[in-house]
């Protein structure tokens, strides 16, 4: 979503660090072009302004003009406010009492509907116990959306069926919460094109009933400073507690999360970054200011591993390596774990650098790939996965057929599986090196 801010970041830092000390006039040319960016990037102009000028004023300040590295320093006082301007420190949920109910408030198709069951599937994977309250009337789909979604990840749902008044089915799933045992209500709020009277009036009814822990304003990245316009309606009008957004994996300039945090005094709790239920991130400044500079985000790619790959099935992983019994349905296993993770590109962009490389070095990404592998390695028997040294001419060209693919991607395929064993067994053996030796042997 930042790609166009972050490629102008990373150009106007390298212009800086190419310098051999910092004065005011380079400062100051440097911070012309980052306003220009952040203004491009639909950031507020209040924000912007005040954004320079604190970077101004660090920027000059006698511990990095006297570093030994004073482009390095500069680098790191815009990091650390843009990390400022995006909320400083990481605000989780604050949850109290059970059962404790969170309202999720915004517009009609901002994605509170999908949000909810995102939200309830991250408490879930907490230990948590959601409950789906859908109290959204006004939608026609809502509510079976909603019964839909939480049937998927597999929470429970309040059915008001017959029910039309949002108020009584807030009272009714209150009471039955409280006896089932749920310890959190998740509250889908309806929504309209623009903030009215009576959608606010509703709102504060079921505030009023829910007794909320958190009021959450849901709303759509991709319209930039309108969604925080809008931010700023609901609070005066219902008092929010947060903001997640929606939509940030999408092809927009990012001025709202750069501006959300100082326009409204609320904190960014959650972004969204996929249509798919598990694809909700808790928000991190600090990580995100990383990776508008092209500084990577290794922290949130660990997690995102840990979660994908449990420990039970590292170790039977770690296992197979060893004993050499790694098959091509472990390796198509494997894949699937990192489909979960995120598209490749997303995950790439965590590395860092990985945005500069590939500007400049043309790399092209394929999100295809993995769906073509695991296409072929569904197209073989259970006995040719196990022991790919039996595919002859034949089978390949009969894999090839029932995958929709070429015999050239069944022997690349074949190829680089067959690498990779051989990488394991020089390092098993030999350890490093054992692996040394092999790469060696290759570039001979």
């Amino acid at each position: 979503m930042l790609e166009s801010l972050s490629d102008k970041f990373r150009k106007i830092l390298k212009d800086v660090r190419g310098q051999g000390k910092l004065s005011e006039a380079n400062v100051q040319d440097a911070l012309k072009e980052v306003r220009l960016a952040l203004l491009e990037a639909d950031v507020n102009f209040t924000v912007v302004k005040d954004f320079c000028a604190s970077v101004k004023e660090k920027a000059l300040g006698k511990e990095v003009l006297e570093s030994l590295s004073p482009g390095q320093q500069f680098t790191k006082v815009v990091h650390d406010e843009l990390a400022g301007l995006l909320g400083g420190a990481d605000a989780g949920l604050e949850l109290k009492g059970k059962p404790s109910a969170v309202m999720l408030v915004g517009l009609q198709g901002s994605g509170k509907t999908t949000t909810a069951a995102k939200l309830a599937l991250h408490l879930k994977g907490k230990g948590r116990n959601p409950y789906i309250v859908p109290a959204d009337l006004f939608r026609l789909a809502a509510v079976l959306q909603l019964k839909k979604l939480a049937s998927e990840i597999k929470v429970d749902c309040f059915d008001g069926e017959g029910m039309k008044d949002p108020a009584a089915i807030c009272a009714e799933a209150l009471r039955v919460a409280g006896i089932k045992g749920y310890d959190i209500l998740i509250v889908d709020t309806a929504g309209r094109l623009h903030v009215d009277a009576v959608l606010m009036d509703e709102l504060k009814t079921l505030k009023g009933i829910l007794k909320p822990s958190e009021v959450l304003f849901v709303a759509d990245a991709m319209t930039g400073q309108d969604a925080v316009n809008t931010a700023r309606g609901f609070d005066a009008a219902v008092g929010i507690t947060g903001v997640i957004l929606t939509k940030f994996d999408g092809d927009a300039r990012g001025g709202a999360a750069l501006s959300m945090r100082m326009t409204t005094g609320k904190p960014i709790k959650f972004i969204g970054t996929g249509e798919k239920t598990d694809c909700l991130e808790v928000f991190h400044p600090e990580r995100l200011a990383g990776r508008i500079l092209d500084m990577g985000d290794v922290m949130t790619l660990i997690e995102k591993a840990q979660t994908a790959f449990d420990e039970k099935q590292s170790q039977e992983l770690q296992k197979k390596l060893k004993k050499d019994t790694f098959t091509l349905e472990d390796f198509k296993d494997q894949l699937g774990r990192i489909k979960k993770m995120g598209s490749i590109e997303s995950l790439l962009s965590m590395v860092p650098g990985f945005d500069a490389m590939k500007k400049t070095k043309d790399v092209q990404v394929d999100e295809k790939e993995i769906t073509r592998i695991e296409a072929i390695i569904n197209s073989m028997t259970k006995k040719e996965r196990r022991d790919p040294s039996i595919l002859n001419s034949s089978r390949r060209v009969r894999i090839a057929r029932g995958s929709g693919t070429k015999v050239q991607e069944i022997n690349r395929l074949i190829n680089q599986y067959n690498d990779m064993r051989k990488m394991m067994k020089a390092f098993k053996t030999g350890g490093a090196k054992g692996l040394k030796g092999m790469f060696q042997g290759r570039m001979r």
